[in-house]
């Protein structure tokens, strides 16, 4: 069973000025749809077609550059839409404590996804995740993902420059300011800590 492109779980308008509809027309229906595309094209006929798209990632990587590189970035894609939100409400009381534990406040915690995300070199991504009930900021270069980690990823930030170039140019810091400030998806990163186990890309 092939892959498909997600539906964004907001209007295009959604996520204006931080991140603007046209950004996400290109971001989403060109960029996204491509890696879903070549994915496809990849498993097709073999024993990987029927399997999760996690599964997909796990068995590319290592062997295979070109389906891990586009099964990899589908998936974070998919996360990436998901981690925002037009209000994406507070942390649940169990995130805000190990927030606090971790970082010292939610805004602290802002402030560090920030500055790891304009000082990450080049393109990638920038996570919130969990292991061993402890939170940490992690890095992934490229399209390199969380997703068969061992670590439960809650929230992503694309810093690749096609996230938010065309809505900040060059200024990586302010579409991280605009974003990290207004736009996560708290309650996605909530259910992801709660549910215990990496989120299932759906199909």
């Amino acid at each position: 069973m092939a892959f498909e492109l997600i539906d964004l779980p907001y209007p295009d308008t959604a996520l204006d000025p931080a991140i603007s509809a046209e950004t996400l027309s290109y971001h989403h229906g060109k960029h996204h749809q491509a890696y879903i595309d070549k994915t496809n094209a990849a498993i097709e006929g073999t024993d990987l077609a029927d399997k999760p798209l996690k599964e997909v990632i796990a068995s590319a990587r290592g062997s295979d550059q070109g389906l891990f590189n586009n099964a990899a970035q589908s998936w974070n894609h998919g996360f990436y839409w998901h981690s925002m939100a037009a209000d994406g409400g507070s942390p649940s009381d169990e995130l805000t404590s190990m927030i606090d534990d971790a970082f010292g406040s939610v805004d602290d915690l802002k402030s560090k996804l920030k500055d790891r995300g304009a000082g990450h070199f080049a393109s990638g991504w920038v996570w919130l995740a969990e292991k061993g009930g402890v939170l940490s900021i992690e890095e992934t270069h490229d399209g390199d993902t969380l997703a068969d980690s061992g670590f439960n990823p809650l929230l992503t930030i694309d810093v690749w420059e096609h996230a938010y170039y065309l809505d900040h140019q060059n200024k990586r810091p302010a579409y991280l300011d605009a974003v990290v400030d207004s736009k996560l998806n708290w309650s996605f990163a909530s259910e992801n800590l709660a549910r215990g186990t990496t989120w299932q890309y759906p199909g």
